[in-house]
Formats: C-alpha cells, structure tokens, sequence
C-alpha cells in the first residue's frame, strides 16, 4: 500500500496542473501598471484601432495559433474600431524579448495610444475576447 502512495500524490498534481492549464489558456490579464512601452504602427505594421488594437505573437507550425487568428481576424470585421495585427514570433525574436511573450499563440491588447493593457495567452474564447476588448473601450 505503501508503494501506491508517491502514484497517487504524482496523479493528483499532474490532474491539478492539468486543469490550471486548461483553464488559463485564453484568459485575457488586465496588466496592473501601463508603464510598458509604446507600440505604433512601425513596429506592428498596421495602424493602431481607434479604441483597441489586437497583435497576436504565433509560430509557424503552431495549430492553435492558425484558430487564433481566424478568430480574431473574423471578430474585427464587426468592429470598426478595433484593429487586428499578426506578427511572426520566429521572425521578430527581439520584439518577443521586449515584449516578454513566453508562448505562442499570445495575444496582446493594446489601447488607442499604444500601450498593452492586458494579454492572453493561448486561444481565447469569442467572450473572452469581447470581454477583454469592452473593458478597454
């Protein structure tokens, strides 16, 4: 009986790892200070929305990153002002340090100024996305 004990201890972390995980993909986080650096059009190359401006980090064989961007690219065309932009995380590995993206697909929500207010990590949910883009506006 013994012996079952270090199994079923490793069992119940990995379960509770699993289901942290699971539910913090996609989860839009408010950032707490707006004291980061600003992004214009240069760097992410499109204009910035007119209330918020979506730039999504993905990899090339990265699968949930091709249903993040269909999403996000489908959720803009009902909202005039905000803007969507997709930049490649391999080709752009300094903006990726700057920027402290971690994991691809990240998404980061930047206000009409520029400035990352919040970001999600892995394939948001539509709610979550329109959640996040109305507590901006």
């Amino acid at each position: 009986m013994n012996s079952l004990t270090p199994l079923v201890v490793v069992l119940a972390l990995a379960i509770a790892f699993g289901v942290w995980y699971t539910r913090s993909r996609g989860e839009f986080r408010r950032k707490k200070t707006v004291n980061g650096p600003k992004l214009d059009a240069a760097i992410i190359g499109i204009e910035l929305g007119a209330a918020v401006t979506m730039v999504q980090f993905s990899s090339a064989f990265c699968s949930p990153c091709r249903a993040t961007k269909a999403l996000l690219e489908d959720m803009v065309k009902t909202m005039p002002d905000v803007h969507y932009a997709h930049i490649d995380a391999e080709a752009n590995l300094e903006l990726v340090r700057k920027l402290d993206v971690r994991s691809t697909p990240t998404t980061l929500f930047l206000n009409s100024d520029g400035v990352e207010v919040g970001r999600a990590m892995g394939t948001p949910k539509r709610s979550q996305v329109l959640a996040a883009v109305n507590a901006i506006r």
